[in-house]
């Protein structure tokens, strides 16, 4: 037992000895990893203080101590930039808080403003309201509209004014009935069948055929007679033959007494006498014509009464227009000769008259003619021409003259001929009839007319001649109107005309040639403005042509060219859309015609167009012929216009308000088409856009036009033509028009620039 405890005594002792040591093992590890470091952090941090802030080894270091590596600096570096960065961030920031701040003070303030001016902007508004209100009644008052008076018609056997002391001696005052022409009748004019009188059938062929074709274009002609302001009867020219010789002047009188509407004196009637040669019967010079008037290219000094008599030009292209393709080019000025004359005086026929009392035409000229300068003027010219100072052609003799009137220079050769040595001359002479009797003769009409078809500046020899129209036209502005006593100085006068004034007229001459004398039915066109002119009848408004629009549809919404922003100092138009309008339509237009007559006669068209449409402005002959819709001469806009500054105070002069239309000519380009609408977006004080669609294929029906926020009108047109762009479509409601092709590239400041 003792043994055993003492076994386990002696055995156990180890065990203590083991687990003491254990423990003071671990109190010695717990020592050392606990308070070890504590007493060492206190004692460096206690030789730290005691060495001073420049001897630290683990504290907080200045500058860039920490920074000594390589690898540290950069890393420094990026942290300096970013607080830099970070700190002018901020301050930008603190500077737009401020202008935000600003800003929203301003906004506040323009809101208040705006208010303010939508205010004043309505009290304006209902102040031009009320001053166009009282306008209106002012107008109202002072200026009433008057409705058309009531036409009275004269019965049809009212014999109408007094009969004159004699038919010699009628003016329009004495033998013209006023009462059937009213200034608001439209001048309906009521023209004779050639087949319902009996010298119906001894008229030329072909003056009855121009005559009657040019009546049916006119737009006067009625076939109501008993409302006619005018009765045209086509007296000649006559052909006689063998077998149906001409009627004797008593006859034929009695044949115009019994017409339908002669009404015992034929007032209101005009005798149309059409030459096509330069040897005319003269048959009305013993036939009293009462008070009608006569129309015709010879007159004898007893026969013509001035002011109601007219001179009219021979018929010489009469179904056929002339070929402006062969009409020679107005420039050179100077031409190979400086004058020709080809011709042949016809001597007396007294020797193949009847000696009996004078009769008949040719007979009354052969009784004491005046003093005759054709002598003089055949040895100046032939003295002129062996001078060889200028290259000049005279001839006084010809293998082939035509028949003329006695006294008369018969003209040479053919036509053709002519024409060929005319070309090629600077002047042309024309020289009158010996016999001072002969006022008008159809042989100096055909020279004229020559002249002025291929561009010769015609130069009459002979102050007692009367030119066709001479009432009306200028002739000095075409041609050169000399006496015959100074044709020793004529040389001398046609070598001192500049190049720049014989350019003007010879362009002057081709105005009158193509507008009053080149067709029959600018003959006809012409004998009819003249008598409407002198009564002061207004012109019949132009009738407007029925646009037949092309149905299309708008899918495309339309950009804005770049280039069209940059429009300098210039103000386009107004900030707002304004809504399309139509021009001020004009209720009067006798002014016009009063006013503008003489001008509008002689005035040829110069290098620019305006296209005013006004369809109830005057014109006077060949009123589709000027500029196409029904025009006078007023400046576009309706008023003086100005320049510079004042295009942006006022738009064209006097008309406030007022829009233009752009017509537009297109044939088959559909791209460049849309190109050119989508460049008219954005256009202030455009009305609408027609386009005149040339082309017998109509638009391709998955085409998308442009939206410019403005009707865009797709007309269609019978034939192609150029000439379409001219007509006054229907559709048009503005009266200035912007005409131009679909490949015009306009920018918008330079529209501006024309319409203003």
């Amino acid at each position: 037992m003792q043994r055993n405890g003492g076994g386990v005594g002696a055995g156990g002792q180890p065990w203590v000895l083991r687990r003491v040591r254990l423990t003071w093992l671990s109190f010695m590890l717990f020592f050392i990893l606990v308070f070890f470091p504590l007493i060492a952090h206190y004692y460096l941090t206690t030789i730290d203080e005691a060495g001073g802030p420049d001897k630290r080894i683990f504290g907080p270091r200045p500058g860039g101590e920490l920074c000594e590596a390589k690898h540290v600096q950069d890393l420094c570096r990026i942290r300096e930039s970013v607080s830099e960065e970070l700190l002018q961030l901020e301050a930008k920031r603190q500077e737009l808080n401020g202008e935000i701040a600003r800003l929203n003070l301003r906004i506040e303030a323009c809101k208040r403003s705006i208010d303010s001016a939508k205010q004043d902007l309505l009290q304006l508004k209902n102040v031009i309201s009320q001053t166009e209100h009282s306008y209106k009644e002012l107008m109202a008052q002072n200026q009433p509209k008057l409705s058309l008076p009531v036409r009275l018609l004269p019965d049809k056997e009212d014999p109408g004014l007094p009969p004159p002391k004699s038919s010699r001696s009628c003016r329009l005052r004495s033998c013209f009935d006023y009462a059937r022409c009213p200034l608001t009748s439209g001048f309906p004019v009521y023209v004779y069948d050639t087949a319902s009188y009996p010298w119906g059938d001894h008229l030329d062929p072909l003056v009855k055929q121009a005559f009657a074709a040019s009546v049916k274009s006119n737009i006067y002609v009625t076939d109501n007679p008993s409302i006619a302001c005018l009765y045209l009867v086509l007296v000649g020219e006559l052909q006689e033959s063998a077998s149906s010789p001409l009627p004797p002047p008593s006859d034929l009188e009695k044949q115009l007494k019994a017409l339908p509407y002669w009404r015992s004196d034929g007032h209101n009637h005009v005798l149309v006498h059409l030459s096509r040669k330069s040897l005319t019967q003269n048959f009305l010079y013993n036939v009293s014509t009462g008070r009608a008037a006569v129309a015709q290219s010879t007159f004898l000094e007893q026969q013509y009464r001035e002011g109601f008599d007219l001179v009219v030009s021979p018929l010489v292209h009469a179904l056929s227009e002339p070929n402006f393709l062969e009409v020679p080019p107005q420039v050179p000025v100077k031409r190979k000769y400086l004058f020709t004359f080809q011709g042949e005086r016809v001597e007396s026929l007294r020797s193949s008259l009847q000696e009996s009392p004078p009769q008949s035409f040719e007979e009354e000229m052969e009784g004491d003619p005046p003093a005759d300068y054709d002598d003089r003027i055949i040895g100046t010219l032939k003295a002129v021409q062996d001078s060889h100072l200028d290259q000049v052609l005279v001839e006084f003799t010809c293998k082939n003259p035509q028949p003329s009137l006695p006294t008369e220079w018969a003209l040479c050769g053919e036509r053709e001929d002519r024409l060929e040595v005319l070309k090629a001359s600077t002047f042309a002479l024309v020289i009158a009839p010996g016999d001072g009797q002969v006022v008008a003769s159809a042989g100096c009409g055909m020279r004229l007319f020559e002249a002025l078809e291929v561009g010769t500046i015609p130069v009459v020899l002979g102050d007692h001649s009367r030119l066709p129209y001479h009432q009306f036209i200028r002739w000095s502005e075409a041609a050169i109107l000399v006496p015959k006593p100074r044709v020793t100085e004529l040389h001398f006068l046609l070598r001192s005309l500049s190049d720049n004034d014989m350019l003007a007229m010879r362009r002057q001459g081709r105005f009158l040639w193509e507008t009053y004398f080149s067709t029959s039915e600018n003959v006809l066109n012409t004998l009819l403005a003249s008598i409407r002119t002198s009564i002061q009848v207004p012109a019949a408004p132009i009738k407007e042509e029925p646009a037949q629009e092309i149905p299309h549809k708008a899918g495309k919404l339309a950009g804005t060219d770049a280039n069209l922003a940059d429009n300098g100092d210039l103000d386009l138009g107004p900030v707002e859309t304004e809504p399309p309008y139509a021009s001020p339509r004009f209720l009067r237009n006798f002014t016009y015609t009063a006013a503008d007559t003489y001008r509008a006669w002689n005035r040829a068209p110069g290098p620019f167009h305006l296209f005013p449409h006004t369809p109830l402005d005057p014109v006077l002959p060949s009123e589709a012929k000027f500029l196409g819709s029904g025009t006078g001469f007023r400046p576009i806009g309706g008023g003086t216009g100005g320049s510079g500054k004042e295009f942006q105070a006022a738009l064209g002069g006097n008309v406030p308000r007022e829009q233009f239309t752009v017509v537009m000519l297109t044939y088959e380009r559909e791209e460049v088409l849309m190109n050119s609408l989508e460049r008219l977006n954005g256009l202030p004080y455009l009305n609408k856009v027609v386009v005149v669609w040339n082309s017998p294929k109509p638009p391709s029906d998955d085409l998308l036009w442009p939206d410019i926020g403005l009707p865009i009108v797709v007309v269609r047109t019978e034939k192609n033509s150029l000439n379409n762009r001219f007509l006054p479509w229907d559709a048009i409601e503005t009266e200035a028009i912007l005409s131009i092709d679909d490949d015009a590239h306009l920018r918008h400041d330079e529209i501006m620039f024309g319409f203003r």
